[in-house]
């Protein structure tokens, strides 16, 4: 029975995969999965795509120049090469690398992709930040369809220690997802918050969660935020940085999903503006 158990918990990513452009912050969210990957003695790959954007000639039906159509190509195919580039210099002294690319849409390469990866990270724009151009990767579109937990990074975070962790709790399918598929980092943790907040934080079961975990040799404990002071989400962030916590994992909820959680709202809000890398789950 030891043995089955063991082959089901997931002690670790085997592989972890990193989405690539070519913006400023690029290599910062390469540096993170390569230090995980190295953590977890993990595969790491690196994957980006770009569609070919041809000239816009009006309405008329136009036949383009198949000459102006491969320069199209190559061009695309020197980005890629120049992304290539920065994923293996920011992967270090990583040995197991696998680099995958495409000349096409980068959402559906990247969800196609996922299927050799454990975890997929995936780099954040800032609000003020330039773009990352037509490679890039908005984490919102990609959180529901992967069937991955995501780690999103914020800008300009090269390294996730994964000491101090606050789980945001609801008793759904999506936050038990989460809990599971982050339990590699929850294990290596020092310390593990199980967070409800709102009015029915005593019924989400927080003490349950906490209790399995520890079974777990997680060393967790739950809090309870019966009467929030504002916005879940503000209330959410500022007790991960009153515990100087370094991740928050999460459910990820759709909209169907929004109307039925107090949470709602905090998926999006955890994918575009928290301070500290976030692990999502849908």
């Amino acid at each position: 029975m030891s043995e089955i158990n063991e082959t089901l918990q997931p002690s670790t990513y085997a592989s972890i995969m990193v989405t690539l452009n070519l913006g400023v912050d690029a290599a910062d969210s390469v540096k993170l999965a390569s230090s995980l990957a190295s953590t977890f003695s993990s595969r790491l790959i690196g994957v980006a795509a770009e569609e070919v954007v041809m000239p816009y000639y009006g309405d008329g039906a136009i036949t383009i120049d198949p000459a102006i159509i491969e320069q199209a190509k190559r061009e695309v195919a020197e980005k890629l090469a120049k992304a290539e580039t920065v994923f293996r210099r920011a992967a270090g002294t990583i040995n197991d690398i696998d680099w995958r690319c495409a000349i096409g849409l980068p959402n559906p390469f990247a969800l196609e992709q996922a299927r050799a990866a454990d975890l997929v990270v995936v780099g954040r724009q800032g609000p003020d930040d330039a773009s990352h151009g037509r490679m890039a990767i908005s984490p919102g579109d990609l959180v529901m369809g992967l069937g991955r937990p995501i780690l999103v990074v914020p800008p300009r975070t090269e390294h996730l220690a994964g000491k101090r962790i606050v789980i945001a709790w609801k008793d759904t399918r999506e936050a038990r997802r989460a809990v599971w598929d982050a339990l590699p980092l929850l294990k290596r943790a020092e310390r593990v918050f199980v967070l409800a907040i709102g009015t029915d934080a005593a019924q989400q079961g927080a003490a349950d969660v906490s209790d399995h975990l520890l079974r777990h040799g997680v060393p967790s404990r739950a809090i309870l935020r019966s009467e929030p002071s504002g916005l879940v989400v503000d209330e959410l962030i500022d007790f991960a940085e009153q515990e100087t916590a370094d991740l928050i994992v999460s459910g990820a909820y759709g909209h169907s999903r929004v109307r039925e959680w107090l949470f709602g709202g905090v998926t999006q809000d955890l994918l575009n503006s928290t301070p500290i890398p976030c692990l999502l789950s849908h």
